[in-house]
């Protein structure tokens, strides 16, 4: 086992960590309050007011998050090869920025399809670069207090969102009026970026200069790296898009205005846990830490199964949001610490395009199930995926510790 995974941290306190790092969390946590102002209503309003088929709601969620994915193999490749990161996350957030606008003015499933896509494009662009930045600030024994941070922030602009969501949607009752407003703060983080991300300066050599857009450069990757590549995918596989909270909080009675308050409750959680999660991982190391977390996703699952009503959806989700702060920050940590310094970028756009193939896989298998077979199967399919996940982990450790 790469012993920076299991090696106590001395100090992994949020004072250590550099502006940059606080910059990059406060433009996650604005870009998200943007996006999921809109999202939070997007999968009611397909179903409910365009009339869109469960199967098409897995669908378009599933390519959209696949396309982020995919864009993020070339943008982290992109800024292993030019040396910069900060260009392309800017660059990323500001195409993201500027698709806002397109939700409001929506008037049919094919907009909202192309808006959501241009979105995760920009998300794609700015992802892997941004990972990668993240481990370029700080040292190795801060990183996972590093990558906490920046997903506590960007999930509490994930719970932020809804919550405004839902209370302007109380106060104006106009879904388009609600999105509009939603395009404020996405530009608040493309300037936070702007203003106080400096990037680190790197040796000018000829080897660092040397163009890096090879195929051969991926044998460089560690087997160390490529079981964290699978790892991940099997968690992705357990956790299909969180548009289906939404509609299972639909399903058992929740109304359409108040349906926002299960991803509130869900980023709850995953906020206030994703920092000391990092930072525990710093000191204790991650595998126990992924592992109660998949254990939490069962639990999750199959309160998700069985609800009857509004309050065991939110206990699901209250627990969906702890398993993704066990599980999240953690794995962009053993990424960060798996990959050749040079090839960050790429370890973190490979690792998110087999994680986004696995969301697309996800999300279908979910919404057909759902369709044929109603909401309670599509979550006892994720508890299963979650076990699997579970024993490939436990198969992950004790391999570990047999080289050990």
């Amino acid at each position: 086992m790469d012993p920076r995974l299991a090696t106590p941290a001395r100090t992994a306190s949020w004072r250590a960590l550099p502006p940059g790092i606080w910059a990059l969390g406060f433009a996650s946590m604005f870009m998200d309050i943007s996006s999921e102002l809109i999202h939070s209503l997007l999968p009611i309003f397909m179903v409910s007011v365009l009339g869109t088929s469960m199967v098409t709601v897995g669908l378009i969620e599933g390519i959209a998050e696949a396309t982020a994915a995919i864009s993020k193999v070339f943008s982290g490749t992109l800024s292993d090869y030019l040396g910069r990161r900060k260009p392309l996350v800017v660059l990323g957030y500001a195409l993201a920025a500027f698709t806002k606008p397109v939700f409001p003015l929506a008037g049919s499933i094919g907009w909202v399809f192309a808006a959501r896509f241009v979105d995760r494009i920009g998300k794609g662009i700015r992802g892997a670069p941004r990972d990668a930045l993240i481990a370029d600030l700080v040292p190795a024994r801060l990183r996972g207090a590093a990558y906490g941070l920046r997903q506590g922030l960007d999930s509490l602009g994930a719970l932020l969102g809804p919550l405004l969501a839902m209370l302007f949607m109380l106060w104006l009752n106009d879904l388009q009026a609600v999105m509009w407003i939603a395009v404020l703060p996405a530009f608040v983080a493309v300037g936070l970026l702007l203003a106080y991300v400096r990037e680190p300066e790197r040796a000018s050599t000829a080897e660092t200069a040397a163009p890096r857009l090879h195929l051969t450069d991926a044998k460089r990757l560690p087997l160390r790296f490529w079981l964290v590549v699978l790892l991940g995918a099997l968690f992705t596989l357990a956790r299909f898009s969180e548009a289906f909270l939404l509609l299972r909080a639909q399903d058992v009675g929740l109304s359409i205005g108040f349906v926002p308050l299960t991803m509130i409750v869900m980023n709850l959680f995953y906020a206030a846990c994703s920092y000391p999660a990092g930072a525990a991982a710093d000191r204790f190391g991650p595998l126990g830490l992924l592992l109660a977390g998949l254990g939490l996703l069962i639990v999750a699952d199959l309160l998700l199964a069985f609800a009857t009503g509004v309050s065991q959806v939110l206990l699901g989700a209250a627990l969906w949001g702890l398993h993704m702060a066990l599980t999240q920050g953690l794995l962009a940590k053993l990424v960060a610490d798996t990959a050749p310094e040079d090839l960050r970028g790429t370890a973190f756009g490979l690792f998110n395009l087999v994680s986004g193939g696995a969301l697309l896989l996800a999300s279908l298998i979910a919404g057909a199930l759902w369709s044929a077979f109603g909401p309670a199967v599509t979550f006892f399919a994720g508890a299963a995926f979650s076990a699997v996940a579970a024993l490939g982990l436990l198969a992950y450790r004790l391999s570990n510790h047999h080289r050990e």
